[in-house]
Order: C-alpha cells, then structure tokens, then sequence
C-alpha cells in the first residue's frame, strides 16, 4: 500500500513537452508578435510510478485536460513572461498529481442516536403544529 503523504516528486523530463504559444487577451500589437504562453503536455500513461488508483484519480482531477490517449494538457498564460509561465504549468501539474497520490480516507457509515431521532421528531411535531394555527379555523354546522 502506497504511502498516504508523498515526499519529494520527480517526474522524468522525457514524459514533459513544453510548447510555446501565442497567449489570448489584451496586449495589443505584442500578443500578436510574441508567444509567452505555455503548453504543457504530460504523458500520465506513460509513467509507470503511477499506481492504478491513483491514475484513475489523476483522471478524474484532470477532467478534460486529459486525453483519450493519456496526455495531460495544461495551457499556462498567467504571466508575461515565458519562464514564469513554464513555472506555473510545472506547478499546476505537480499539485495535480500530488492531490491524486494522497488515497482518501474511506467513509464509514454511522447510524442516527436515538436523541437525534428524538429531536427530529418533536421537531416535525412543533412544525406541524404551527402549520395547523396557520390554517383557517374551520367552522362546524
């Protein structure tokens, strides 16, 4: 059984692609000439480190940033710069894969106390109550 805290994450570099793209929004002429953006695009499939329960909780944290075929795609334009961006997506997709390595806690099911019970009870009984003072009074002929 995995550990339930991972200590320090290593992802091997030949499993990361980094693209530089032309970022969207305000910049004027700039965001035409320059591509600070970044893409960043990761083959969880790939990485045989990753156990079967935590890839499938990878996939489901990544929702629609991952692929049919396995890739993470995540598009990073924060920042201005294209070393801060790269920073970011590395970021992003560290904190992804650290929250799908932490195995989460199974629920155990309780049953309601018998005081609980009691109150929601006398609680229905109060309500009702006030719900038939509400009502016209009816008249008996």
């Amino acid at each position: 059984m995995p550990p339930r805290t991972p200590g320090p994450l290593s992802i091997p570099d030949e499993l990361l692609e980094f693209r530089a793209v032309r970022a969207s929004g305000p910049g004027g002429q700039n965001v035409n000439k320059v591509s600070n953006a970044v893409e960043l695009r990761f083959d969880a499939s790939a990485w045989t480190v990753l156990y079967p329960a935590a890839r499938a909780r990878l996939s489901r944290i990544a929702g629609r940033r991952m692929t049919d075929a396995g890739l993470i795609v995540i598009d990073a334009q924060r920042f201005r710069s294209l070393e801060q961006n790269r920073a970011d997506a590395l970021d992003r997709l560290t904190e992804m894969i650290r929250e799908a390595l932490v195995e989460p806690k199974p629920r155990r099911p309780t049953r309601p106390t018998r005081a609980s019970k009691e109150r929601r009870l006398a609680s229905k009984t109060r309500d009702a109550r006030t719900k038939k003072l509400r009502r016209p009074a009816r008249s008996e002929d």
